[in-house]
């Protein structure tokens, strides 16, 4: 349901507030890149310094633009389960084609409540799901053997694996079946984890190089991985450039560098430190993109 090319789509502000025009702009480009869908509302979307509305509105509106052209795949993680369902059915009524649960953070549940916080968003709602398994926000790891007994939930329909081991991925694999899209959640990993049986990316590079980071999953996908392992070298240091920071201050930053958006992180982001933006200005250029 969910395979290929899949951007995590910065939230641009100006003045404190969303730019819905920028937004809206950076989207149509997505959609003249041809990858597959976006993902609003992420951790590259600064989810977590949204309001209700806010958040709610950058849902409706992404799905408005995209207008059949791409997938959205909309965030409506919380680390309270009540939330989650809420957010979950509004993104269902406006149109999403799925939506992206980030593990409950902060409380640090058990395998056993983090089975049961999905399984309850999955009752509640029947939208598609993916779960969203990155512990070094969440401070929980969901297992491999808890996922396998999430893909036997109907609506939920893969994971975006963000947990940086590739042991995880295998036995995530070998635990969920070949019909379970995993998603790699970090860029750099992705030509791995398809090799493992991975069926593409949830992008942070994808806001910058979306044509080139289709490439590279699409020759995968096909089973050229000589292919795609010379895309994946020559997109290796932009895709390291943006780690220099907590994500999204990098991409962000390289946005602005860009002309793409407004400089605007919300707090407690702040903007990147001079010789980061000196080294990711650098990257742009060789790059081509500056």
């Amino acid at each position: 349901m969910f395979e290929g090319t899949y951007t995590a789509l910065v939230t641009p502000f100006v003045d404190g507030e969303l730019d819905l025009d920028a937004l809206g702009k950076h989207i149509d480009a997505m959609a003249e890149a041809g990858i597959d869908g976006v993902v609003p509302c992420g951790s590259t979307g600064e989810s977590a310094t949204l309001d209700h509305g806010e958040h709610e509105r950058l849902i409706a509106f992404t799905i408005e633009r995209c207008a059949g052209r791409l997938k959205v795949i909309a965030g409506t993680g919380s680390n309270s389960t009540a939330e989650s369902i809420k957010l979950t059915r509004f993104a269902k009524e406006q149109g999403a084609d799925g939506a992206l649960l980030i593990a409950p953070y902060y409380n640090k549940p058990t395998q056993a409540g983090l089975h049961a916080h999905y399984a309850a968003v999955a009752e509640a709602v029947g939208l598609p799901l993916i779960v969203y398994n990155i512990p070094g926000r969440s401070a929980v790891n969901i297992e491999p053997e808890t996922m396998g007994r999430l893909a036997e939930v109907p609506n939920i329909v893969g994971v975006k694996e963000a947990s940086g081991s590739l042991d995880q991925v295998s036995r995530t694999v070998q635990a969920c079946g070949p019909d379970f899209a995993i998603l790699s959640g970090d860029d750099s990993l992705t030509l791995p984890i398809m090799a493992l049986g991975g069926k593409g990316v949830i992008a942070v590079l994808g806001n910058l190089m979306p044509v080139q980071l289709k490439k590279l999953v699409d020759l995968a996908r096909a089973g050229d991985f000589e292919g795609a392992r010379r895309v994946h070298f020559e997109l290796l240091p932009m895709m390291q450039a943006m780690g220099l920071e907590t994500n999204p201050i990098p991409v962000k930053t390289a946005m602005v560098l860009l002309g793409k958006v407004e400089d605007g992180l919300r707090l407690p982001l702040t903007p990147m430190e001079a010789d980061h933006r000196a080294e990711l200005a650098g990257e742009l250029q060789r790059a081509g993109l500056l």
